[in-house]
């Protein structure tokens, strides 16, 4: 239930009003991964808990890896939504489960493909990675393929599953019941001591879930991993230089691939930027202004002072704290509600939602904040959820080797509550109970970024981003040097800025198909 590093939420809106709640914190949601062929997931075997469970430096890969040729089919239909029209094709590739090992035992990848409609002036493959982590590629790029029309032109769009979600030996950590369990008991901002050790108690138990549902692939869940396999995808697809647009932690997995492959990097778009020098509380610090931010933005827009506009939501979070709402057979508690209310603050264009639904929990009807916490948790109208949340959680914590106590994320609660009233204290609870005991050890406090003799990297930041704020992008661009990493800066309110800025999305354009790079520092809106 993070809000770190979500995927991009698009508009929720017309979904929500159409009453349909299918569950997804973005396009499309995860499907459940949990018997892919040749997966290794649902092992017995209880992972490494040392240092050697990371994996180690890469060996050469065989020319059996990257001489395969994927066999594509027409998709089948997700769980959440609908089968792509018959110009998708799908396939797997497979991957060394440990690419220090590249001949030992393989999990595949799984990809989606629409091949460019102008064949005469195709430039190559062009990969997404929609963020989370833990957003399926193949789920979300044929609803959102819309929106990137112009590149499909030159581009085949290829859509992917990163190792740990979906097809590509996806992670499961626990089941519909035990979710809904946890969502319903446990207090995601503890104020008593049975509050606290619930909590911790819940947090210790997901990964220990995860530990015995997929044993076999948690260690090797990293964005480092991934990476790597991005660039046997590249080579398996037949490309010199791999193109990729990376969305919110997608721009983690760029920045990695540019460090590790520098002489590889095409043309490469970072949108909605993951800081690369924050470590768990600066992640968490960040998000707390972020999210704060777009909150006084959206109620400076409804004519309300935000100091006065936040102390009524927290006055409202409070009551729900003590007093849930009921809501048919379930209840809107304070935790809920939070959530509900972050999903809006990803688009501008939700703002009359929240408007809408903090309007009905102040009158004692809570269905609208709980719709929206559903979308958000990937909790579809019948009580199933997606295991894009087991992926998420699997990926960053193979990720940072940090493990803050409780008794720091408590000391955090102060600094936290008085940047953010209402964000602040979850934040920082956030910080110790995302990985709490988890069973795995993770590779660094930070990830690596710097990839001098690389392409030109478009960055783009946009200042009112609550998930990942605008500093984030400024410290990409300079982690990945001089001459490297080129900043565009949206002035604009959301989660990412193509498709939303006509600027930005222009920009971006003109360098995917022209490869013109813009200035350092060009500015839109």
């Amino acid at each position: 239930m993070s809000i770190r590093v979500r995927m991009t939420v698009l508009a929720v809106t017309g979904l929500l009003v159409a009453g349909c709640t299918s569950g997804g914190s973005g396009a499309g949601a995860t499907a459940p991964p949990s018997t892919a062929t040749g997966s290794p997931t649902g092992s017995a075997t209880p992972p490494p808990t040392t240092d050697d469970a990371k994996p180690s430096a890469a060996a050469p890969l065989p020319a059996s890896l990257t001489g395969q040729r994927p066999d594509w089919k027409r998709c089948a239909a997700p769980e959440s939504g609908q089968r792509p029209g018959p110009e998708w094709r799908c396939a797997t590739v497979k991957v060394p489960l440990d690419h220090a090992k590249p001949e030992g035992a393989m999990i595949p990848v799984a990809l989606i493909r629409k091949e460019a409609t102008d064949k005469g002036g195709r430039i190559g493959s062009l990969l997404f990675n929609f963020g989370g982590p833990g957003a399926s590629g193949v789920d979300i790029l044929p609803q959102a393929a819309a929106e990137y029309a112009k590149l499909g032109e030159r581009y085949d769009l290829v859509g992917f599953d990163p190792r740990g979600v979906g097809g590509s030996a996806g992670v499961v950590c626990r089941d519909d019941a035990e979710q809904a369990a946890a969502e319903a008991s446990v207090d995601l901002t503890p104020d008593t001591a049975a509050e606290e050790a619930a909590y911790l108690k819940d947090s210790t138990a997901f990964g220990a879930g995860c530990a015995r549902r997929s044993a076999t692939v948690l260690p090797y869940t990293t964005t480092t991993a991934t990476a790597r396999d991005l660039d046997l995808v590249r080579q398996v697809l037949g490309d010199d230089k791999l193109h990729y647009f990376g969305i919110s932690y997608g721009t983690q997995l760029g920045g990695t691939y540019a460090h590790l492959f520098p002489a590889n990097v095409g043309r490469l778009v970072l949108d909605a930027v993951v800081d690369p020098t924050a470590d768990t509380a600066g992640h968490a610090r960040h998000q707390t202004i972020g999210f704060q931010r777009a909150l006084d933005n959206y109620l400076k827009s409804t004519g309300e002072d935000p100091k006065t506009g936040t102390a009524r939501i927290t006055r409202l979070l409070r009551k729900l704290d003590r007093e849930p709402l009921t809501v048919g057979d379930r209840r809107l508690t304070e935790s809920l509600a939070l959530t509900g209310i972050a999903v809006t603050l990803y688009g501008q264009s939700n703002w009359p939602l929240l408007t809408q639904a903090l309007a009905d929990a102040e009158q004692g009807r809570g269905g609208t904040l709980l719709e929206l916490a559903d979308y958000y948790n990937d909790r579809d109208a019948k009580g199933h959820y997606s295991t894009q949340s087991h992926s998420q959680r699997a990926i960053s914590c193979a990720d940072s080797s940090e493990r803050p106590t409780a008794a720091q994320a408590k000391a955090l609660i102060p600094e936290f509550r008085g940047l953010s009233p209402v964000f602040g204290a979850f934040l920082a609870w956030d910080t110790a109970g995302w990985c709490a005991e988890w069973p795995v050890k993770g590779e660094r406090a930070t990830p690596e970024a710097s990839a001098p003799g690389a392409a030109p990297i478009l960055v783009v930041g946009t200042t009112g981003d609550p998930a990942t704020p605008y500093e984030g992008a400024e410290k990409m661009a300079k982690e990945l040097g001089d001459g490297v990493g080129v900043l565009v800066t949206n002035k604009g309110e959301g989660h990412g800025a193509y498709g939303t800025s006509p600027c930005v999305t222009k920009t971006v354009d003109a360098y995917f198909l022209k490869g013109t790079v813009p200035k350092y520092g060009t500015t839109c809106g």
